[in-house]
């Protein structure tokens, strides 16, 4: 794994990702009720408003890319203020105000009105990994458009309208594709307040250490030992490295590899001692102890509630 950012993304995928698009006659606006960890849309044509509850909406204008983290509902419309006039729930089911089921295409969606056409996307976001790139998005991230555009648009949008094998897969890589740009366009602006991680990997040093410890977590690193690959005394990697990433170096390696067994839990059968060298610890009980202080649960625990749907989130977070 060669760029930290990337390994932070790995596990922020479109499993199972829905495309919708929708050509719209205004007024219109919907409610979405789906509790999606991260939504992704843009406007192919003509603009629209984007609010959750309790914040002022964002514009959408074509071309424009606004992800939403979930799982709160969240409000499209043409203009602010606009009362919903369907209501999309999980399994793209759809209700009118009143709850009555919508069975066919909703009243304010047009085939023949391109005028006004909104492109969402969905992920089924899973994993400890994924949920520190999560937590350091705001309810609504938006990036304006690009002067010279976005090809992975123009082909979500020719692959949309085409009916052919593999279709799905073409659309669930393309989407991969516009999250991971999105999410690093919307890092890089000065209002994204972007995570500690994600700064420190500018630094010569510190973005080293950081690529190291992604890569191989199971290797016996030190401060000494990550200083050195890094090419500067221990002294002053160690406070570099607390400066920029807003912890101490084992502090933060210890989380890297707790947020590694924790997936390595939800997802396998592999046993606690088998995890447990996979990610850098010399034994089950090693592990149990880290695991524990971290996450507040024991690893056993933890696998029970992951296989029950419901994640623990770590109970310390670097910036």
């Amino acid at each position: 794994m060669g760029d930290a950012l990337s390994g932070l993304l790995h596990e922020v995928r479109p499993r199972g990702a829905l495309f919708d698009r929708s050509a719209l006659n205004p007024p219109w606006s919907m409610r979405f009720l789906e509790r999606t960890p991260l939504a992704l849309l843009t406007m192919l044509g003509g603009s629209a408003w984007v609010g959750v509850d309790g914040d002022e909406p964002v514009p959408l204008r074509p071309g424009d890319l606004v992800l939403v983290r979930g799982p709160e509902p969240y409000t499209v419309s043409d203009q602010p203020g606009t009362a919903p006039l369907a209501f999309v729930h999980e399994g793209d089911r759809c209700t009118t105000p009143d709850g009555r089921l919508i069975l066919d295409t909703m009243p304010m969606c047009s085939p023949e009105h391109r005028d006004t056409v909104l492109l969402k996307g969905t992920y089924q976001v899973e994993g400890s990994v994924s949920q520190r790139v999560l937590d350091a998005l705001p309810p609504i991230a938006r990036v304006p458009a690009a002067p010279e555009g976005c090809p992975a648009l123009g082909m979500i949008s020719q692959e949309i309208d085409r009916d052919v094998p593999g279709r799905q897969v073409v659309l669930d890589r393309l989407l991969d594709l516009l999250l991971v740009t999105t999410l690093r366009d919307w890092f890089d602006r000065p209002e994204a307040k972007a995570p500690a991680w994600y700064r420190a990997y500018g630094d010569p040093a510190v973005g080293r250490a950081l690529r190291l410890i992604h890569s191989d977590p199971a290797r016996p690193w030190t401060v000494a030992a990550l200083a050195s690959e890094a090419g500067v005394s221990r002294a002053r990697f160690a406070q570099r490295f607390s400066e920029l990433v807003g912890q101490p170096p084992m502090t933060y390696l210890t989380e890297w590899r707790i947020c590694q067994a924790a997936d390595l839990l939800a997802r396998t059968d592999d046993t606690v001692e088998a995890v447990s060298r996979r990610v850098g610890y010399s034994n089950a009980y090693a592990l149990s102890v880290a695991f524990k202080r971290t996450m507040g649960v024991r690893p056993s625990e933890h696998r029970a509630t992951a296989r029950a749907g419901q994640l623990p989130a770590l109970a310390h977070q670097g910036g």
